[in-house]
């Protein structure tokens, strides 16, 4: 999981954004690191392609206090949400310490964000991680527009594990420190609990 480099007093975790495509995974990071200060990030990388914006990642290292006289960074990554990308998606999860699953809260999208869950699911059995015990937030995106699902529905659907969620309109910013805050909580906690 955790990565920690001795030398440079730095624990090293990673947080995956994870959800369909189109859902907001990339808007989420792309907000993030447009309001976090130059000297805690690292660059921001985009691999796009022509129907799509993100085919494999972004990445943002953020600087979030420290543990023991460590530093924490966090690692910021999106996984391609498009169903032909899977062996992506597998690559990114390893290793990982977090996840903000961002569902697409329009009506016609629950099938899409039910089938991304199945997804996450399976990948995280696979690489021997329990989806129960690791630290994951969801996120209902998309809250500004016309066409959404009740938030119960949503939870019904989709939150079987009942983790915390949070509303969120990204592309304006409206919830998105507050899912990236709770999620990099639990992250914390657990290293803290693996530290003692």
């Amino acid at each position: 999981m955790s990565f920690v480099n001795y030398q440079t007093k730095e624990i090293n975790c990673k947080i995956v954004y994870y959800g369909p495509g189109l859902g907001g995974k990339t808007t989420n990071i792309q907000y993030v690191y447009q309001k976090t200060s130059g000297d805690s990030k690292g660059n921001i990388i985009t691999l796009n392609t022509e129907s799509e914006r993100t085919l494999f990642f972004d990445f943002l290292p953020l600087d979030l206090g420290e543990i023991r006289g460590f530093k924490t960074r966090f690692h910021l990554y999106t996984v391609p949400g498009q169903v032909f990308y899977e062996a992506s998606r597998k690559l990114i999860l390893r290793g990982v310490d977090g996840i903000i699953y961002v569902a697409d809260s329009q009506v016609e999208k629950m099938e899409a964000n039910m089938e991304s869950l199945a997804d996450l699911e399976k990948n995280l059995k696979e690489q021997g991680y329990d989806p129960a015990k690791i630290p994951m937030v969801i996120q209902w995106n998309k809250r500004d527009l016309p066409n959404i699902s009740p938030i119960p529905e949503l939870s019904q659907r989709l939150n079987n594990w009942n983790l915390e969620e949070f509303e969120a309109c990204a592309i304006n910013g409206d919830g998105v420190f507050e899912t990236l805050k709770m999620v990099s909580k639990h992250v914390l906690m657990n290293l803290k609990g693996g530290l003692s």
